[in-house]
């Protein structure tokens, strides 16, 4: 997990969304989501001692352009290869040095409806990254033997990642999403991200972006009677913020890492009040710092999520509601900007009768041009320019009938300032599927 400012976009599905990906879905579903099987943290710790050999045996570290980064990427693949994934490496280049993404699909599902978990594999250049992030890795890869050995036959596609050059700033992960087309980053139900879970002093951290996935995990850990906190110290620091930024639902564990541990965190979880990971970003990241309980409890509720995400019904109910609630500066008389948000598993066209909702803080309301732009560019005027209206803030829903558009994909709520001496933002833009 590297160090960057917070990402603030949040995409939210309407509860009835939340209760189907969450586990309201028919009997059998919920059969096969209960037999997401025990992931042995033996195997787990075998992978982390084979990546801290790889650190070892190339100069301490596993990071990016390093050979033990390569190293460690070829070690994964033959893995997934030997057990039946199509594999593919993507290339990209950063900081003078190639990098390298690793991407995993299992064999079945419906494609148009993805379930991803990913995990940085690259560790900083000072030291081997075992718990960053080595224990996310090692867990995912697990994981996705474990489907192997099963012969999960998912009713949702499952797709696997390790992610290059994150402790740069996301790289990999933002050059994978950025050349998605918008087609296919609209097939991705769930992004499921796993940085630092085996922390030496652990909390039990779940991030709170997309609610039904969030949901997954903290009825995983009440089941097992763990408490969980909200997960904010890594908050847009790991990759996934890439899928995020784009409207993509993502979900993940975490263990700490630099921040102290409050005595009520001891309290509630065990261990001492000093840092969750005294060798964050250290030299000493080593397969000794690592907590055994946590590797296992956590390498589980990703299978429990893997399992429960990936069975059940695709569609989803009637009232479904995306929702951006971002802040997007608009600036004073100058170009358009945007609030988006990705449409997922909605079946064939957009409603006649798509409800659109606006909440925009102005200082006058006249000056601004509102559309909504669909998927393929399509333009709809929600609000014209009109001098005569001196009103500020524009709080409305507004119907569209955008029964020509394919309903899935990137929808954009578009606000110009026409004239000069405002101030403003969208607070937030929401699409409502009746």
């Amino acid at each position: 997990m590297r160090h960057s400012a917070r990402q603030r976009a949040l995409i939210v599905a309407g509860a009835a969304l939340a209760g189907l990906l969450a586990g309201a879905v028919p009997t059998a579903s919920a059969q096969q989501a209960a037999a997401a099987p025990d992931i042995p943290v033996a195997n787990v710790k075998q992978h982390l001692a084979d990546l801290q050999s790889i650190a070892t045996a190339n100069g301490g570290n596993r990071a990016h352009g390093r050979a033990g980064y390569r190293a460690s990427l070829d070690f994964v693949k033959a893995k997934l290869d030997a057990a039946g994934y199509t594999t593919t490496i993507q290339q990209f280049t950063s900081s003078g040095a190639t990098g390298y993404n690793l991407i995993a699909d299992w064999p079945g599902g419906d494609t148009s409806q993805i379930v991803m978990a990913g995990a940085h594999l690259d560790s900083v250049t000072s030291g081997p990254g075992i718990n960053d992030n080595g224990s996310g890795s090692a867990a995912v890869l697990e994981n996705a033997l474990a489907v192997a050995r099963a012969d999960y036959q998912p009713d949702k596609h499952l797709r696997f990642a390790w992610w290059g050059a994150e402790e740069l700033g996301l790289v990999g992960s933002r050059y994978y999403v950025n050349n998605l087309p918008s087609a296919e980053r609209a097939k991705i139900s769930a992004y499921l991200n796993f940085d630092m879970i085996g922390s030496p002093n652990p909390g039990y951290f779940v991030y709170d972006d997309d609610p039904a996935i969030e949901k997954t995990f903290k009825d995983y850990f009440a089941g097992l009677g763990v408490p969980t906190e909200i997960e904010t110290e890594g908050d847009g620091r790991s990759d996934h913020a890439s899928f995020k930024n784009v409207g993509i639902p993502v979900g993940g564990l975490f263990t700490g890492a630099s921040r102290t541990k409050t005595s009520a965190q001891v309290q509630k979880w065990g261990g001492t009040t000093t840092s969750f990971d005294r060798c964050y970003h250290s030299s000493c990241d080593t397969t000794s710092n690592i907590n055994d309980t946590a590797l296992d409890r956590n390498s589980d509720a990703i299978a429990h999520a893997i399992w429960t995400l990936s069975s059940g019904t695709t569609n989803p109910p009637t009232g479904t509601v995306f929702e951006n609630t971002a802040d997007v500066t608009i600036p004073d008389y100058g170009a358009a900007v945007t609030s988006s948000v990705n449409v997922t598993g909605i079946p064939g066209n957009a409603p006649s009768d798509l409800a659109v909702g606006v909440d925009i803080v102005h200082t006058w309301r006249g000056d601004l041009v509102v559309d909504l732009v669909a998927p393929d560019g399509t333009v709809y005027n929600l609000k014209p320019y009109s001098s005569s209206d001196s009103a500020d803030n524009v709080k409305a829903t507004y119907t569209v009938n955008a029964s020509s558009e394919t309903a899935n994909g990137t929808w954009s709520l578009r606000v110009q300032d026409r004239a000069r001496y405002d101030t403003g933002y969208i607070n937030s833009f929401k699409l409502t599927f009746p």
